[in-house]
């Protein structure tokens, strides 16, 4: 679905054009043509293919979709694909941003999405004389207002990990705790599957060998790349913590289950105290003084209730009851 399809020359919008109207004005010096597309279908990939000579291999990528972040260079055309994350019911969901900008062209195609992406055009519509770097500068603030939505989704996320970490030591909360930490370290991957290969290879167009394309907006793409290190060292800091979580509520499933352990074996010696007082008197010897007193019964009582009540009251002086 097209979404714009505008000309720019010097910094500032001419016009709103038809997307039949493309070729004519690519060939106008001085200007460029900024086109997005939302869920393309194959009918309009092939259009834009025709249009801005676009590889074939890039333009199969956008296709078939659930790529892997990666940026590319196809001739004087650089392809890049970010992936863009959102929240949906609690979980982060990643789509995809295919990204191709040449000399004269920059064409945006999201996949998978519902986020817009249209306040990117009116920012650099405000900033004329940054605009008037052309379709580098273009591709930078696509892939920086997408990058920027990330930070949202580790908040998010990071306040799922603090409420957990709240109920950490929580009685008989270890197992639900646990279920969601891994449900959690399953959400953080998502979000590092799109940033980790990124920030690699973002790295082609601000340090080494930078396409000319680039030449003039290597500053830019740096800035994207710093606000990835931030977020990858968010990442690996929320790992490290769902990691001694897991342990800490390993640890206090084991201190339950060594508390429940105790108090059988407290009960259990307890137990073994009357029945053994119970199996000397159940003995049937003919000369046991006892059983021809006359109190001999209650006696026998009041001795196994006594040792049994001296037993318990040791074993919750040491806290075992």
């Amino acid at each position: 679905m097209l979404i714009n399809c505008a000309a720019y020359v010097d910094g500032n919008k001419l016009a709103d054009i038809p997307v039949e109207a493309i070729p004519e004005w690519l060939n106008r010096p001085g200007c460029f043509v900024w086109v997005a597309l939302a869920d393309a279908t194959d009918e309009e990939l092939s259009q834009m293919q025709r249009h801005f000579g676009l590889h074939e291999l890039a333009v199969e990528d956008a296709r078939h979709g659930h790529q892997r972040p990666k940026i590319e260079e196809y001739g004087d055309g650089i392809y890049a694909v970010v992936q863009m994350l959102q929240m949906d019911n609690g979980e982060p969901h990643a789509g995809d941003v295919n990204i191709y900008f040449g000399i004269n062209y920059v064409l945006s195609v999201r996949n998978r999405t519902q986020q817009n992406l249209l306040g990117v055009r009116e920012r650099c519509e405000r900033e004329p004389d940054m605009l008037k770097q052309g379709p580098a500068f273009v591709a930078y603030a696509l892939m920086d207002a997408v990058v920027d939505r990330y930070f949202p989704v580790i908040d998010e996320l990071e306040g799922k990990l603090e409420a957990i970490e709240d109920r950490i030591f929580e009685p008989g909360a270890a197992r639900a705790n646990i279920e969601a930490l891994y449900a959690l370290k399953r959400q953080f991957v998502v979000v590092k599957h799109a940033v980790v290969p990124l920030l690699e290879a973002l790295g082609k167009l601000y340090a080494g060998r930078v396409p000319a394309l680039c030449s003039r907006t290597e500053h830019y793409f740096r800035d994207v790349a710093d606000h990835l290190i931030r977020i990858a060292t968010s990442l690996e800091a929320a790992r490290e913590s769902i990691g001694t979580a897991i342990q800490v509520n390993l640890s206090m499933v084991a201190i339950d289950q060594g508390d429940v352990t105790k108090r059988l074996a407290a009960w259990a010696g307890i137990f073994a105290v009357a029945t053994a007082f119970a199996g000397i008197w159940g003995m049937n010897f003919e000369f046991m003084p006892e059983l021809k007193w006359k109190y001999g019964y209650p006696a026998a009582l009041a001795a196994i209730t006594a040792a049994c009540g001296a037993l318990y009251w040791k074993l919750r002086k040491i806290d075992w009851l």
